[in-house]
């Protein structure tokens, strides 16, 4: 499997072989965090169905050196569809299949960041015909909830009276937000979050200086550490925020994407108020957390950055949507004012 293209993330060894040995569902549904591989391992899994290496166990594949498994890794197999939205190909290597998807991308349209009923009626096609090597097809789908309402309709058809002997992977951070029925129709894999010394010795193998502090950024998640550091964030930069943004400075999050402005701030607001509780941070290195700001200040910024995240990808002037998020952080970090009897003493002390 060394000689694959297809990315073999350590934590993700276990997992295939488990799935390989146990699973003979024709739809798998892959879920967990969004930063742990599912996309990965739904590669990895259809690439072992489709291998052609029979001297080996089915929970040993894929070989990656057979010519099936080849043109997988090339991204040419004629038994494997990969729907991905347009958004997303470049992003994840994968580069659009179809002629409408390579009309969209030479146009000016923004490219769609749903799965659209047409990528479905292209998927139900490909599983209606025959075999070209004689393995069966494999269906890749991901993000699955991506999928728009009629596109998880016209889906849902197909897992319902699937045609031909294809087999579907699905893969999911939010699998909640799919059909209940498309759900019930899939065999459901979990992917937790990989053991913590896994994920700091891939990202140490990555080139990744300070991983522990940029793996607690993510939440645990290595391929989201990975993708903040080929940002540019690092571990002095991710340390340096909370005091930046007590102190209503914004430059730090300039350039960045607006979701990622906000699922910073929400994780410093999450850990300002265990901070406030006398619990440890999640997010950020304890030291970098002021104390003394109130719940109720705290509370209502939360409110404020959870109502922006549902229209964080609205076309936004941006500057000034970080410039006011970080002006409501400032607030919400600051100390109490002196209230009551301490704030007559200083009144005495200030008249003397």
């Amino acid at each position: 499997m060394s000689d694959a293209a297809v990315v073999v993330l350590p934590w993700l060894v276990a997992p295939l072989r488990h799935v390989l040995h146990t699973s003979r569902a024709h739809a798998l549904l892959l879920h967990g965090p969004s930063g742990v591989g599912q996309f990965e391992l739904a590669l990895l899994l259809a690439q072992a169905w489709l291998c052609e290496n029979d001297s080996m166990p089915i929970e040993a594949r894929p070989c990656g050196t057979c010519a099936s498994c080849r043109l997988v890794a090339a991204r040419t197999h004629a038994d494997l569809l990969v729907v991905i939205p347009a958004a997303l190909r470049e992003s994840l290597g994968w580069s659009a299949e179809s002629d409408e998807g390579a009309e969209e991308k030479s146009s000016k349209k923004k490219p769609s960041k749903e799965i659209r009923v047409e990528e479905i009626r292209a998927v139900v096609a490909f599983a209606s015909t025959t075999s070209a090597r004689g393995r069966g097809k494999a269906v890749v789908v991901h993000p699955a909830e991506r999928m728009n309402a009629i596109a998880a309709n016209a889906f849902l058809k197909t897992l319902e009276e699937p045609a031909g002997n294809a087999r579907f992977l699905l893969s999911s951070a939010s699998p909640a937000s799919l059909l209940p029925t498309i759900r019930s129709r899939c065999q459901a894999i979990a992917l937790p979050i990989p053991p913590r010394n896994d994920a700091l010795a891939w990202l140490l193998e990555q080139g990744i200086d300070a991983s522990e502090t940029l793996l607690d950024a993510a939440a645990g998640q290595p391929q989201e550490a990975l993708d903040m550091a080929e940002l540019g964030i690092d571990a002095a930069l991710w340390s340096s925020l909370p005091a930046k943004v007590a102190a209503g400075d914004a430059s730090a999050l300039r350039g960045w994407a607006l979701p990622r402005v906000v699922d910073t701030l929400q994780k410093l607001c999450h850990d300002a108020a265990c901070v406030a509780i006398g619990a440890p941070p999640r997010y950020f290195p304890a030291a970098s957390i002021g104390a003394g700001a109130e719940l109720v200040a705290l509370s209502h910024w939360s409110r404020e950055l959870v109502r922006f995240a549902r229209h964080d990808e609205h076309p936004w002037i941006a500057e000034l949507s970080v410039e006011s998020l970080v002006e409501q952080g400032r607030r919400a970090l600051q100390k109490p004012r002196i209230a009551g009897r301490e704030r007559r003493t200083e009144s005495i002390h200030s008249h003397r």
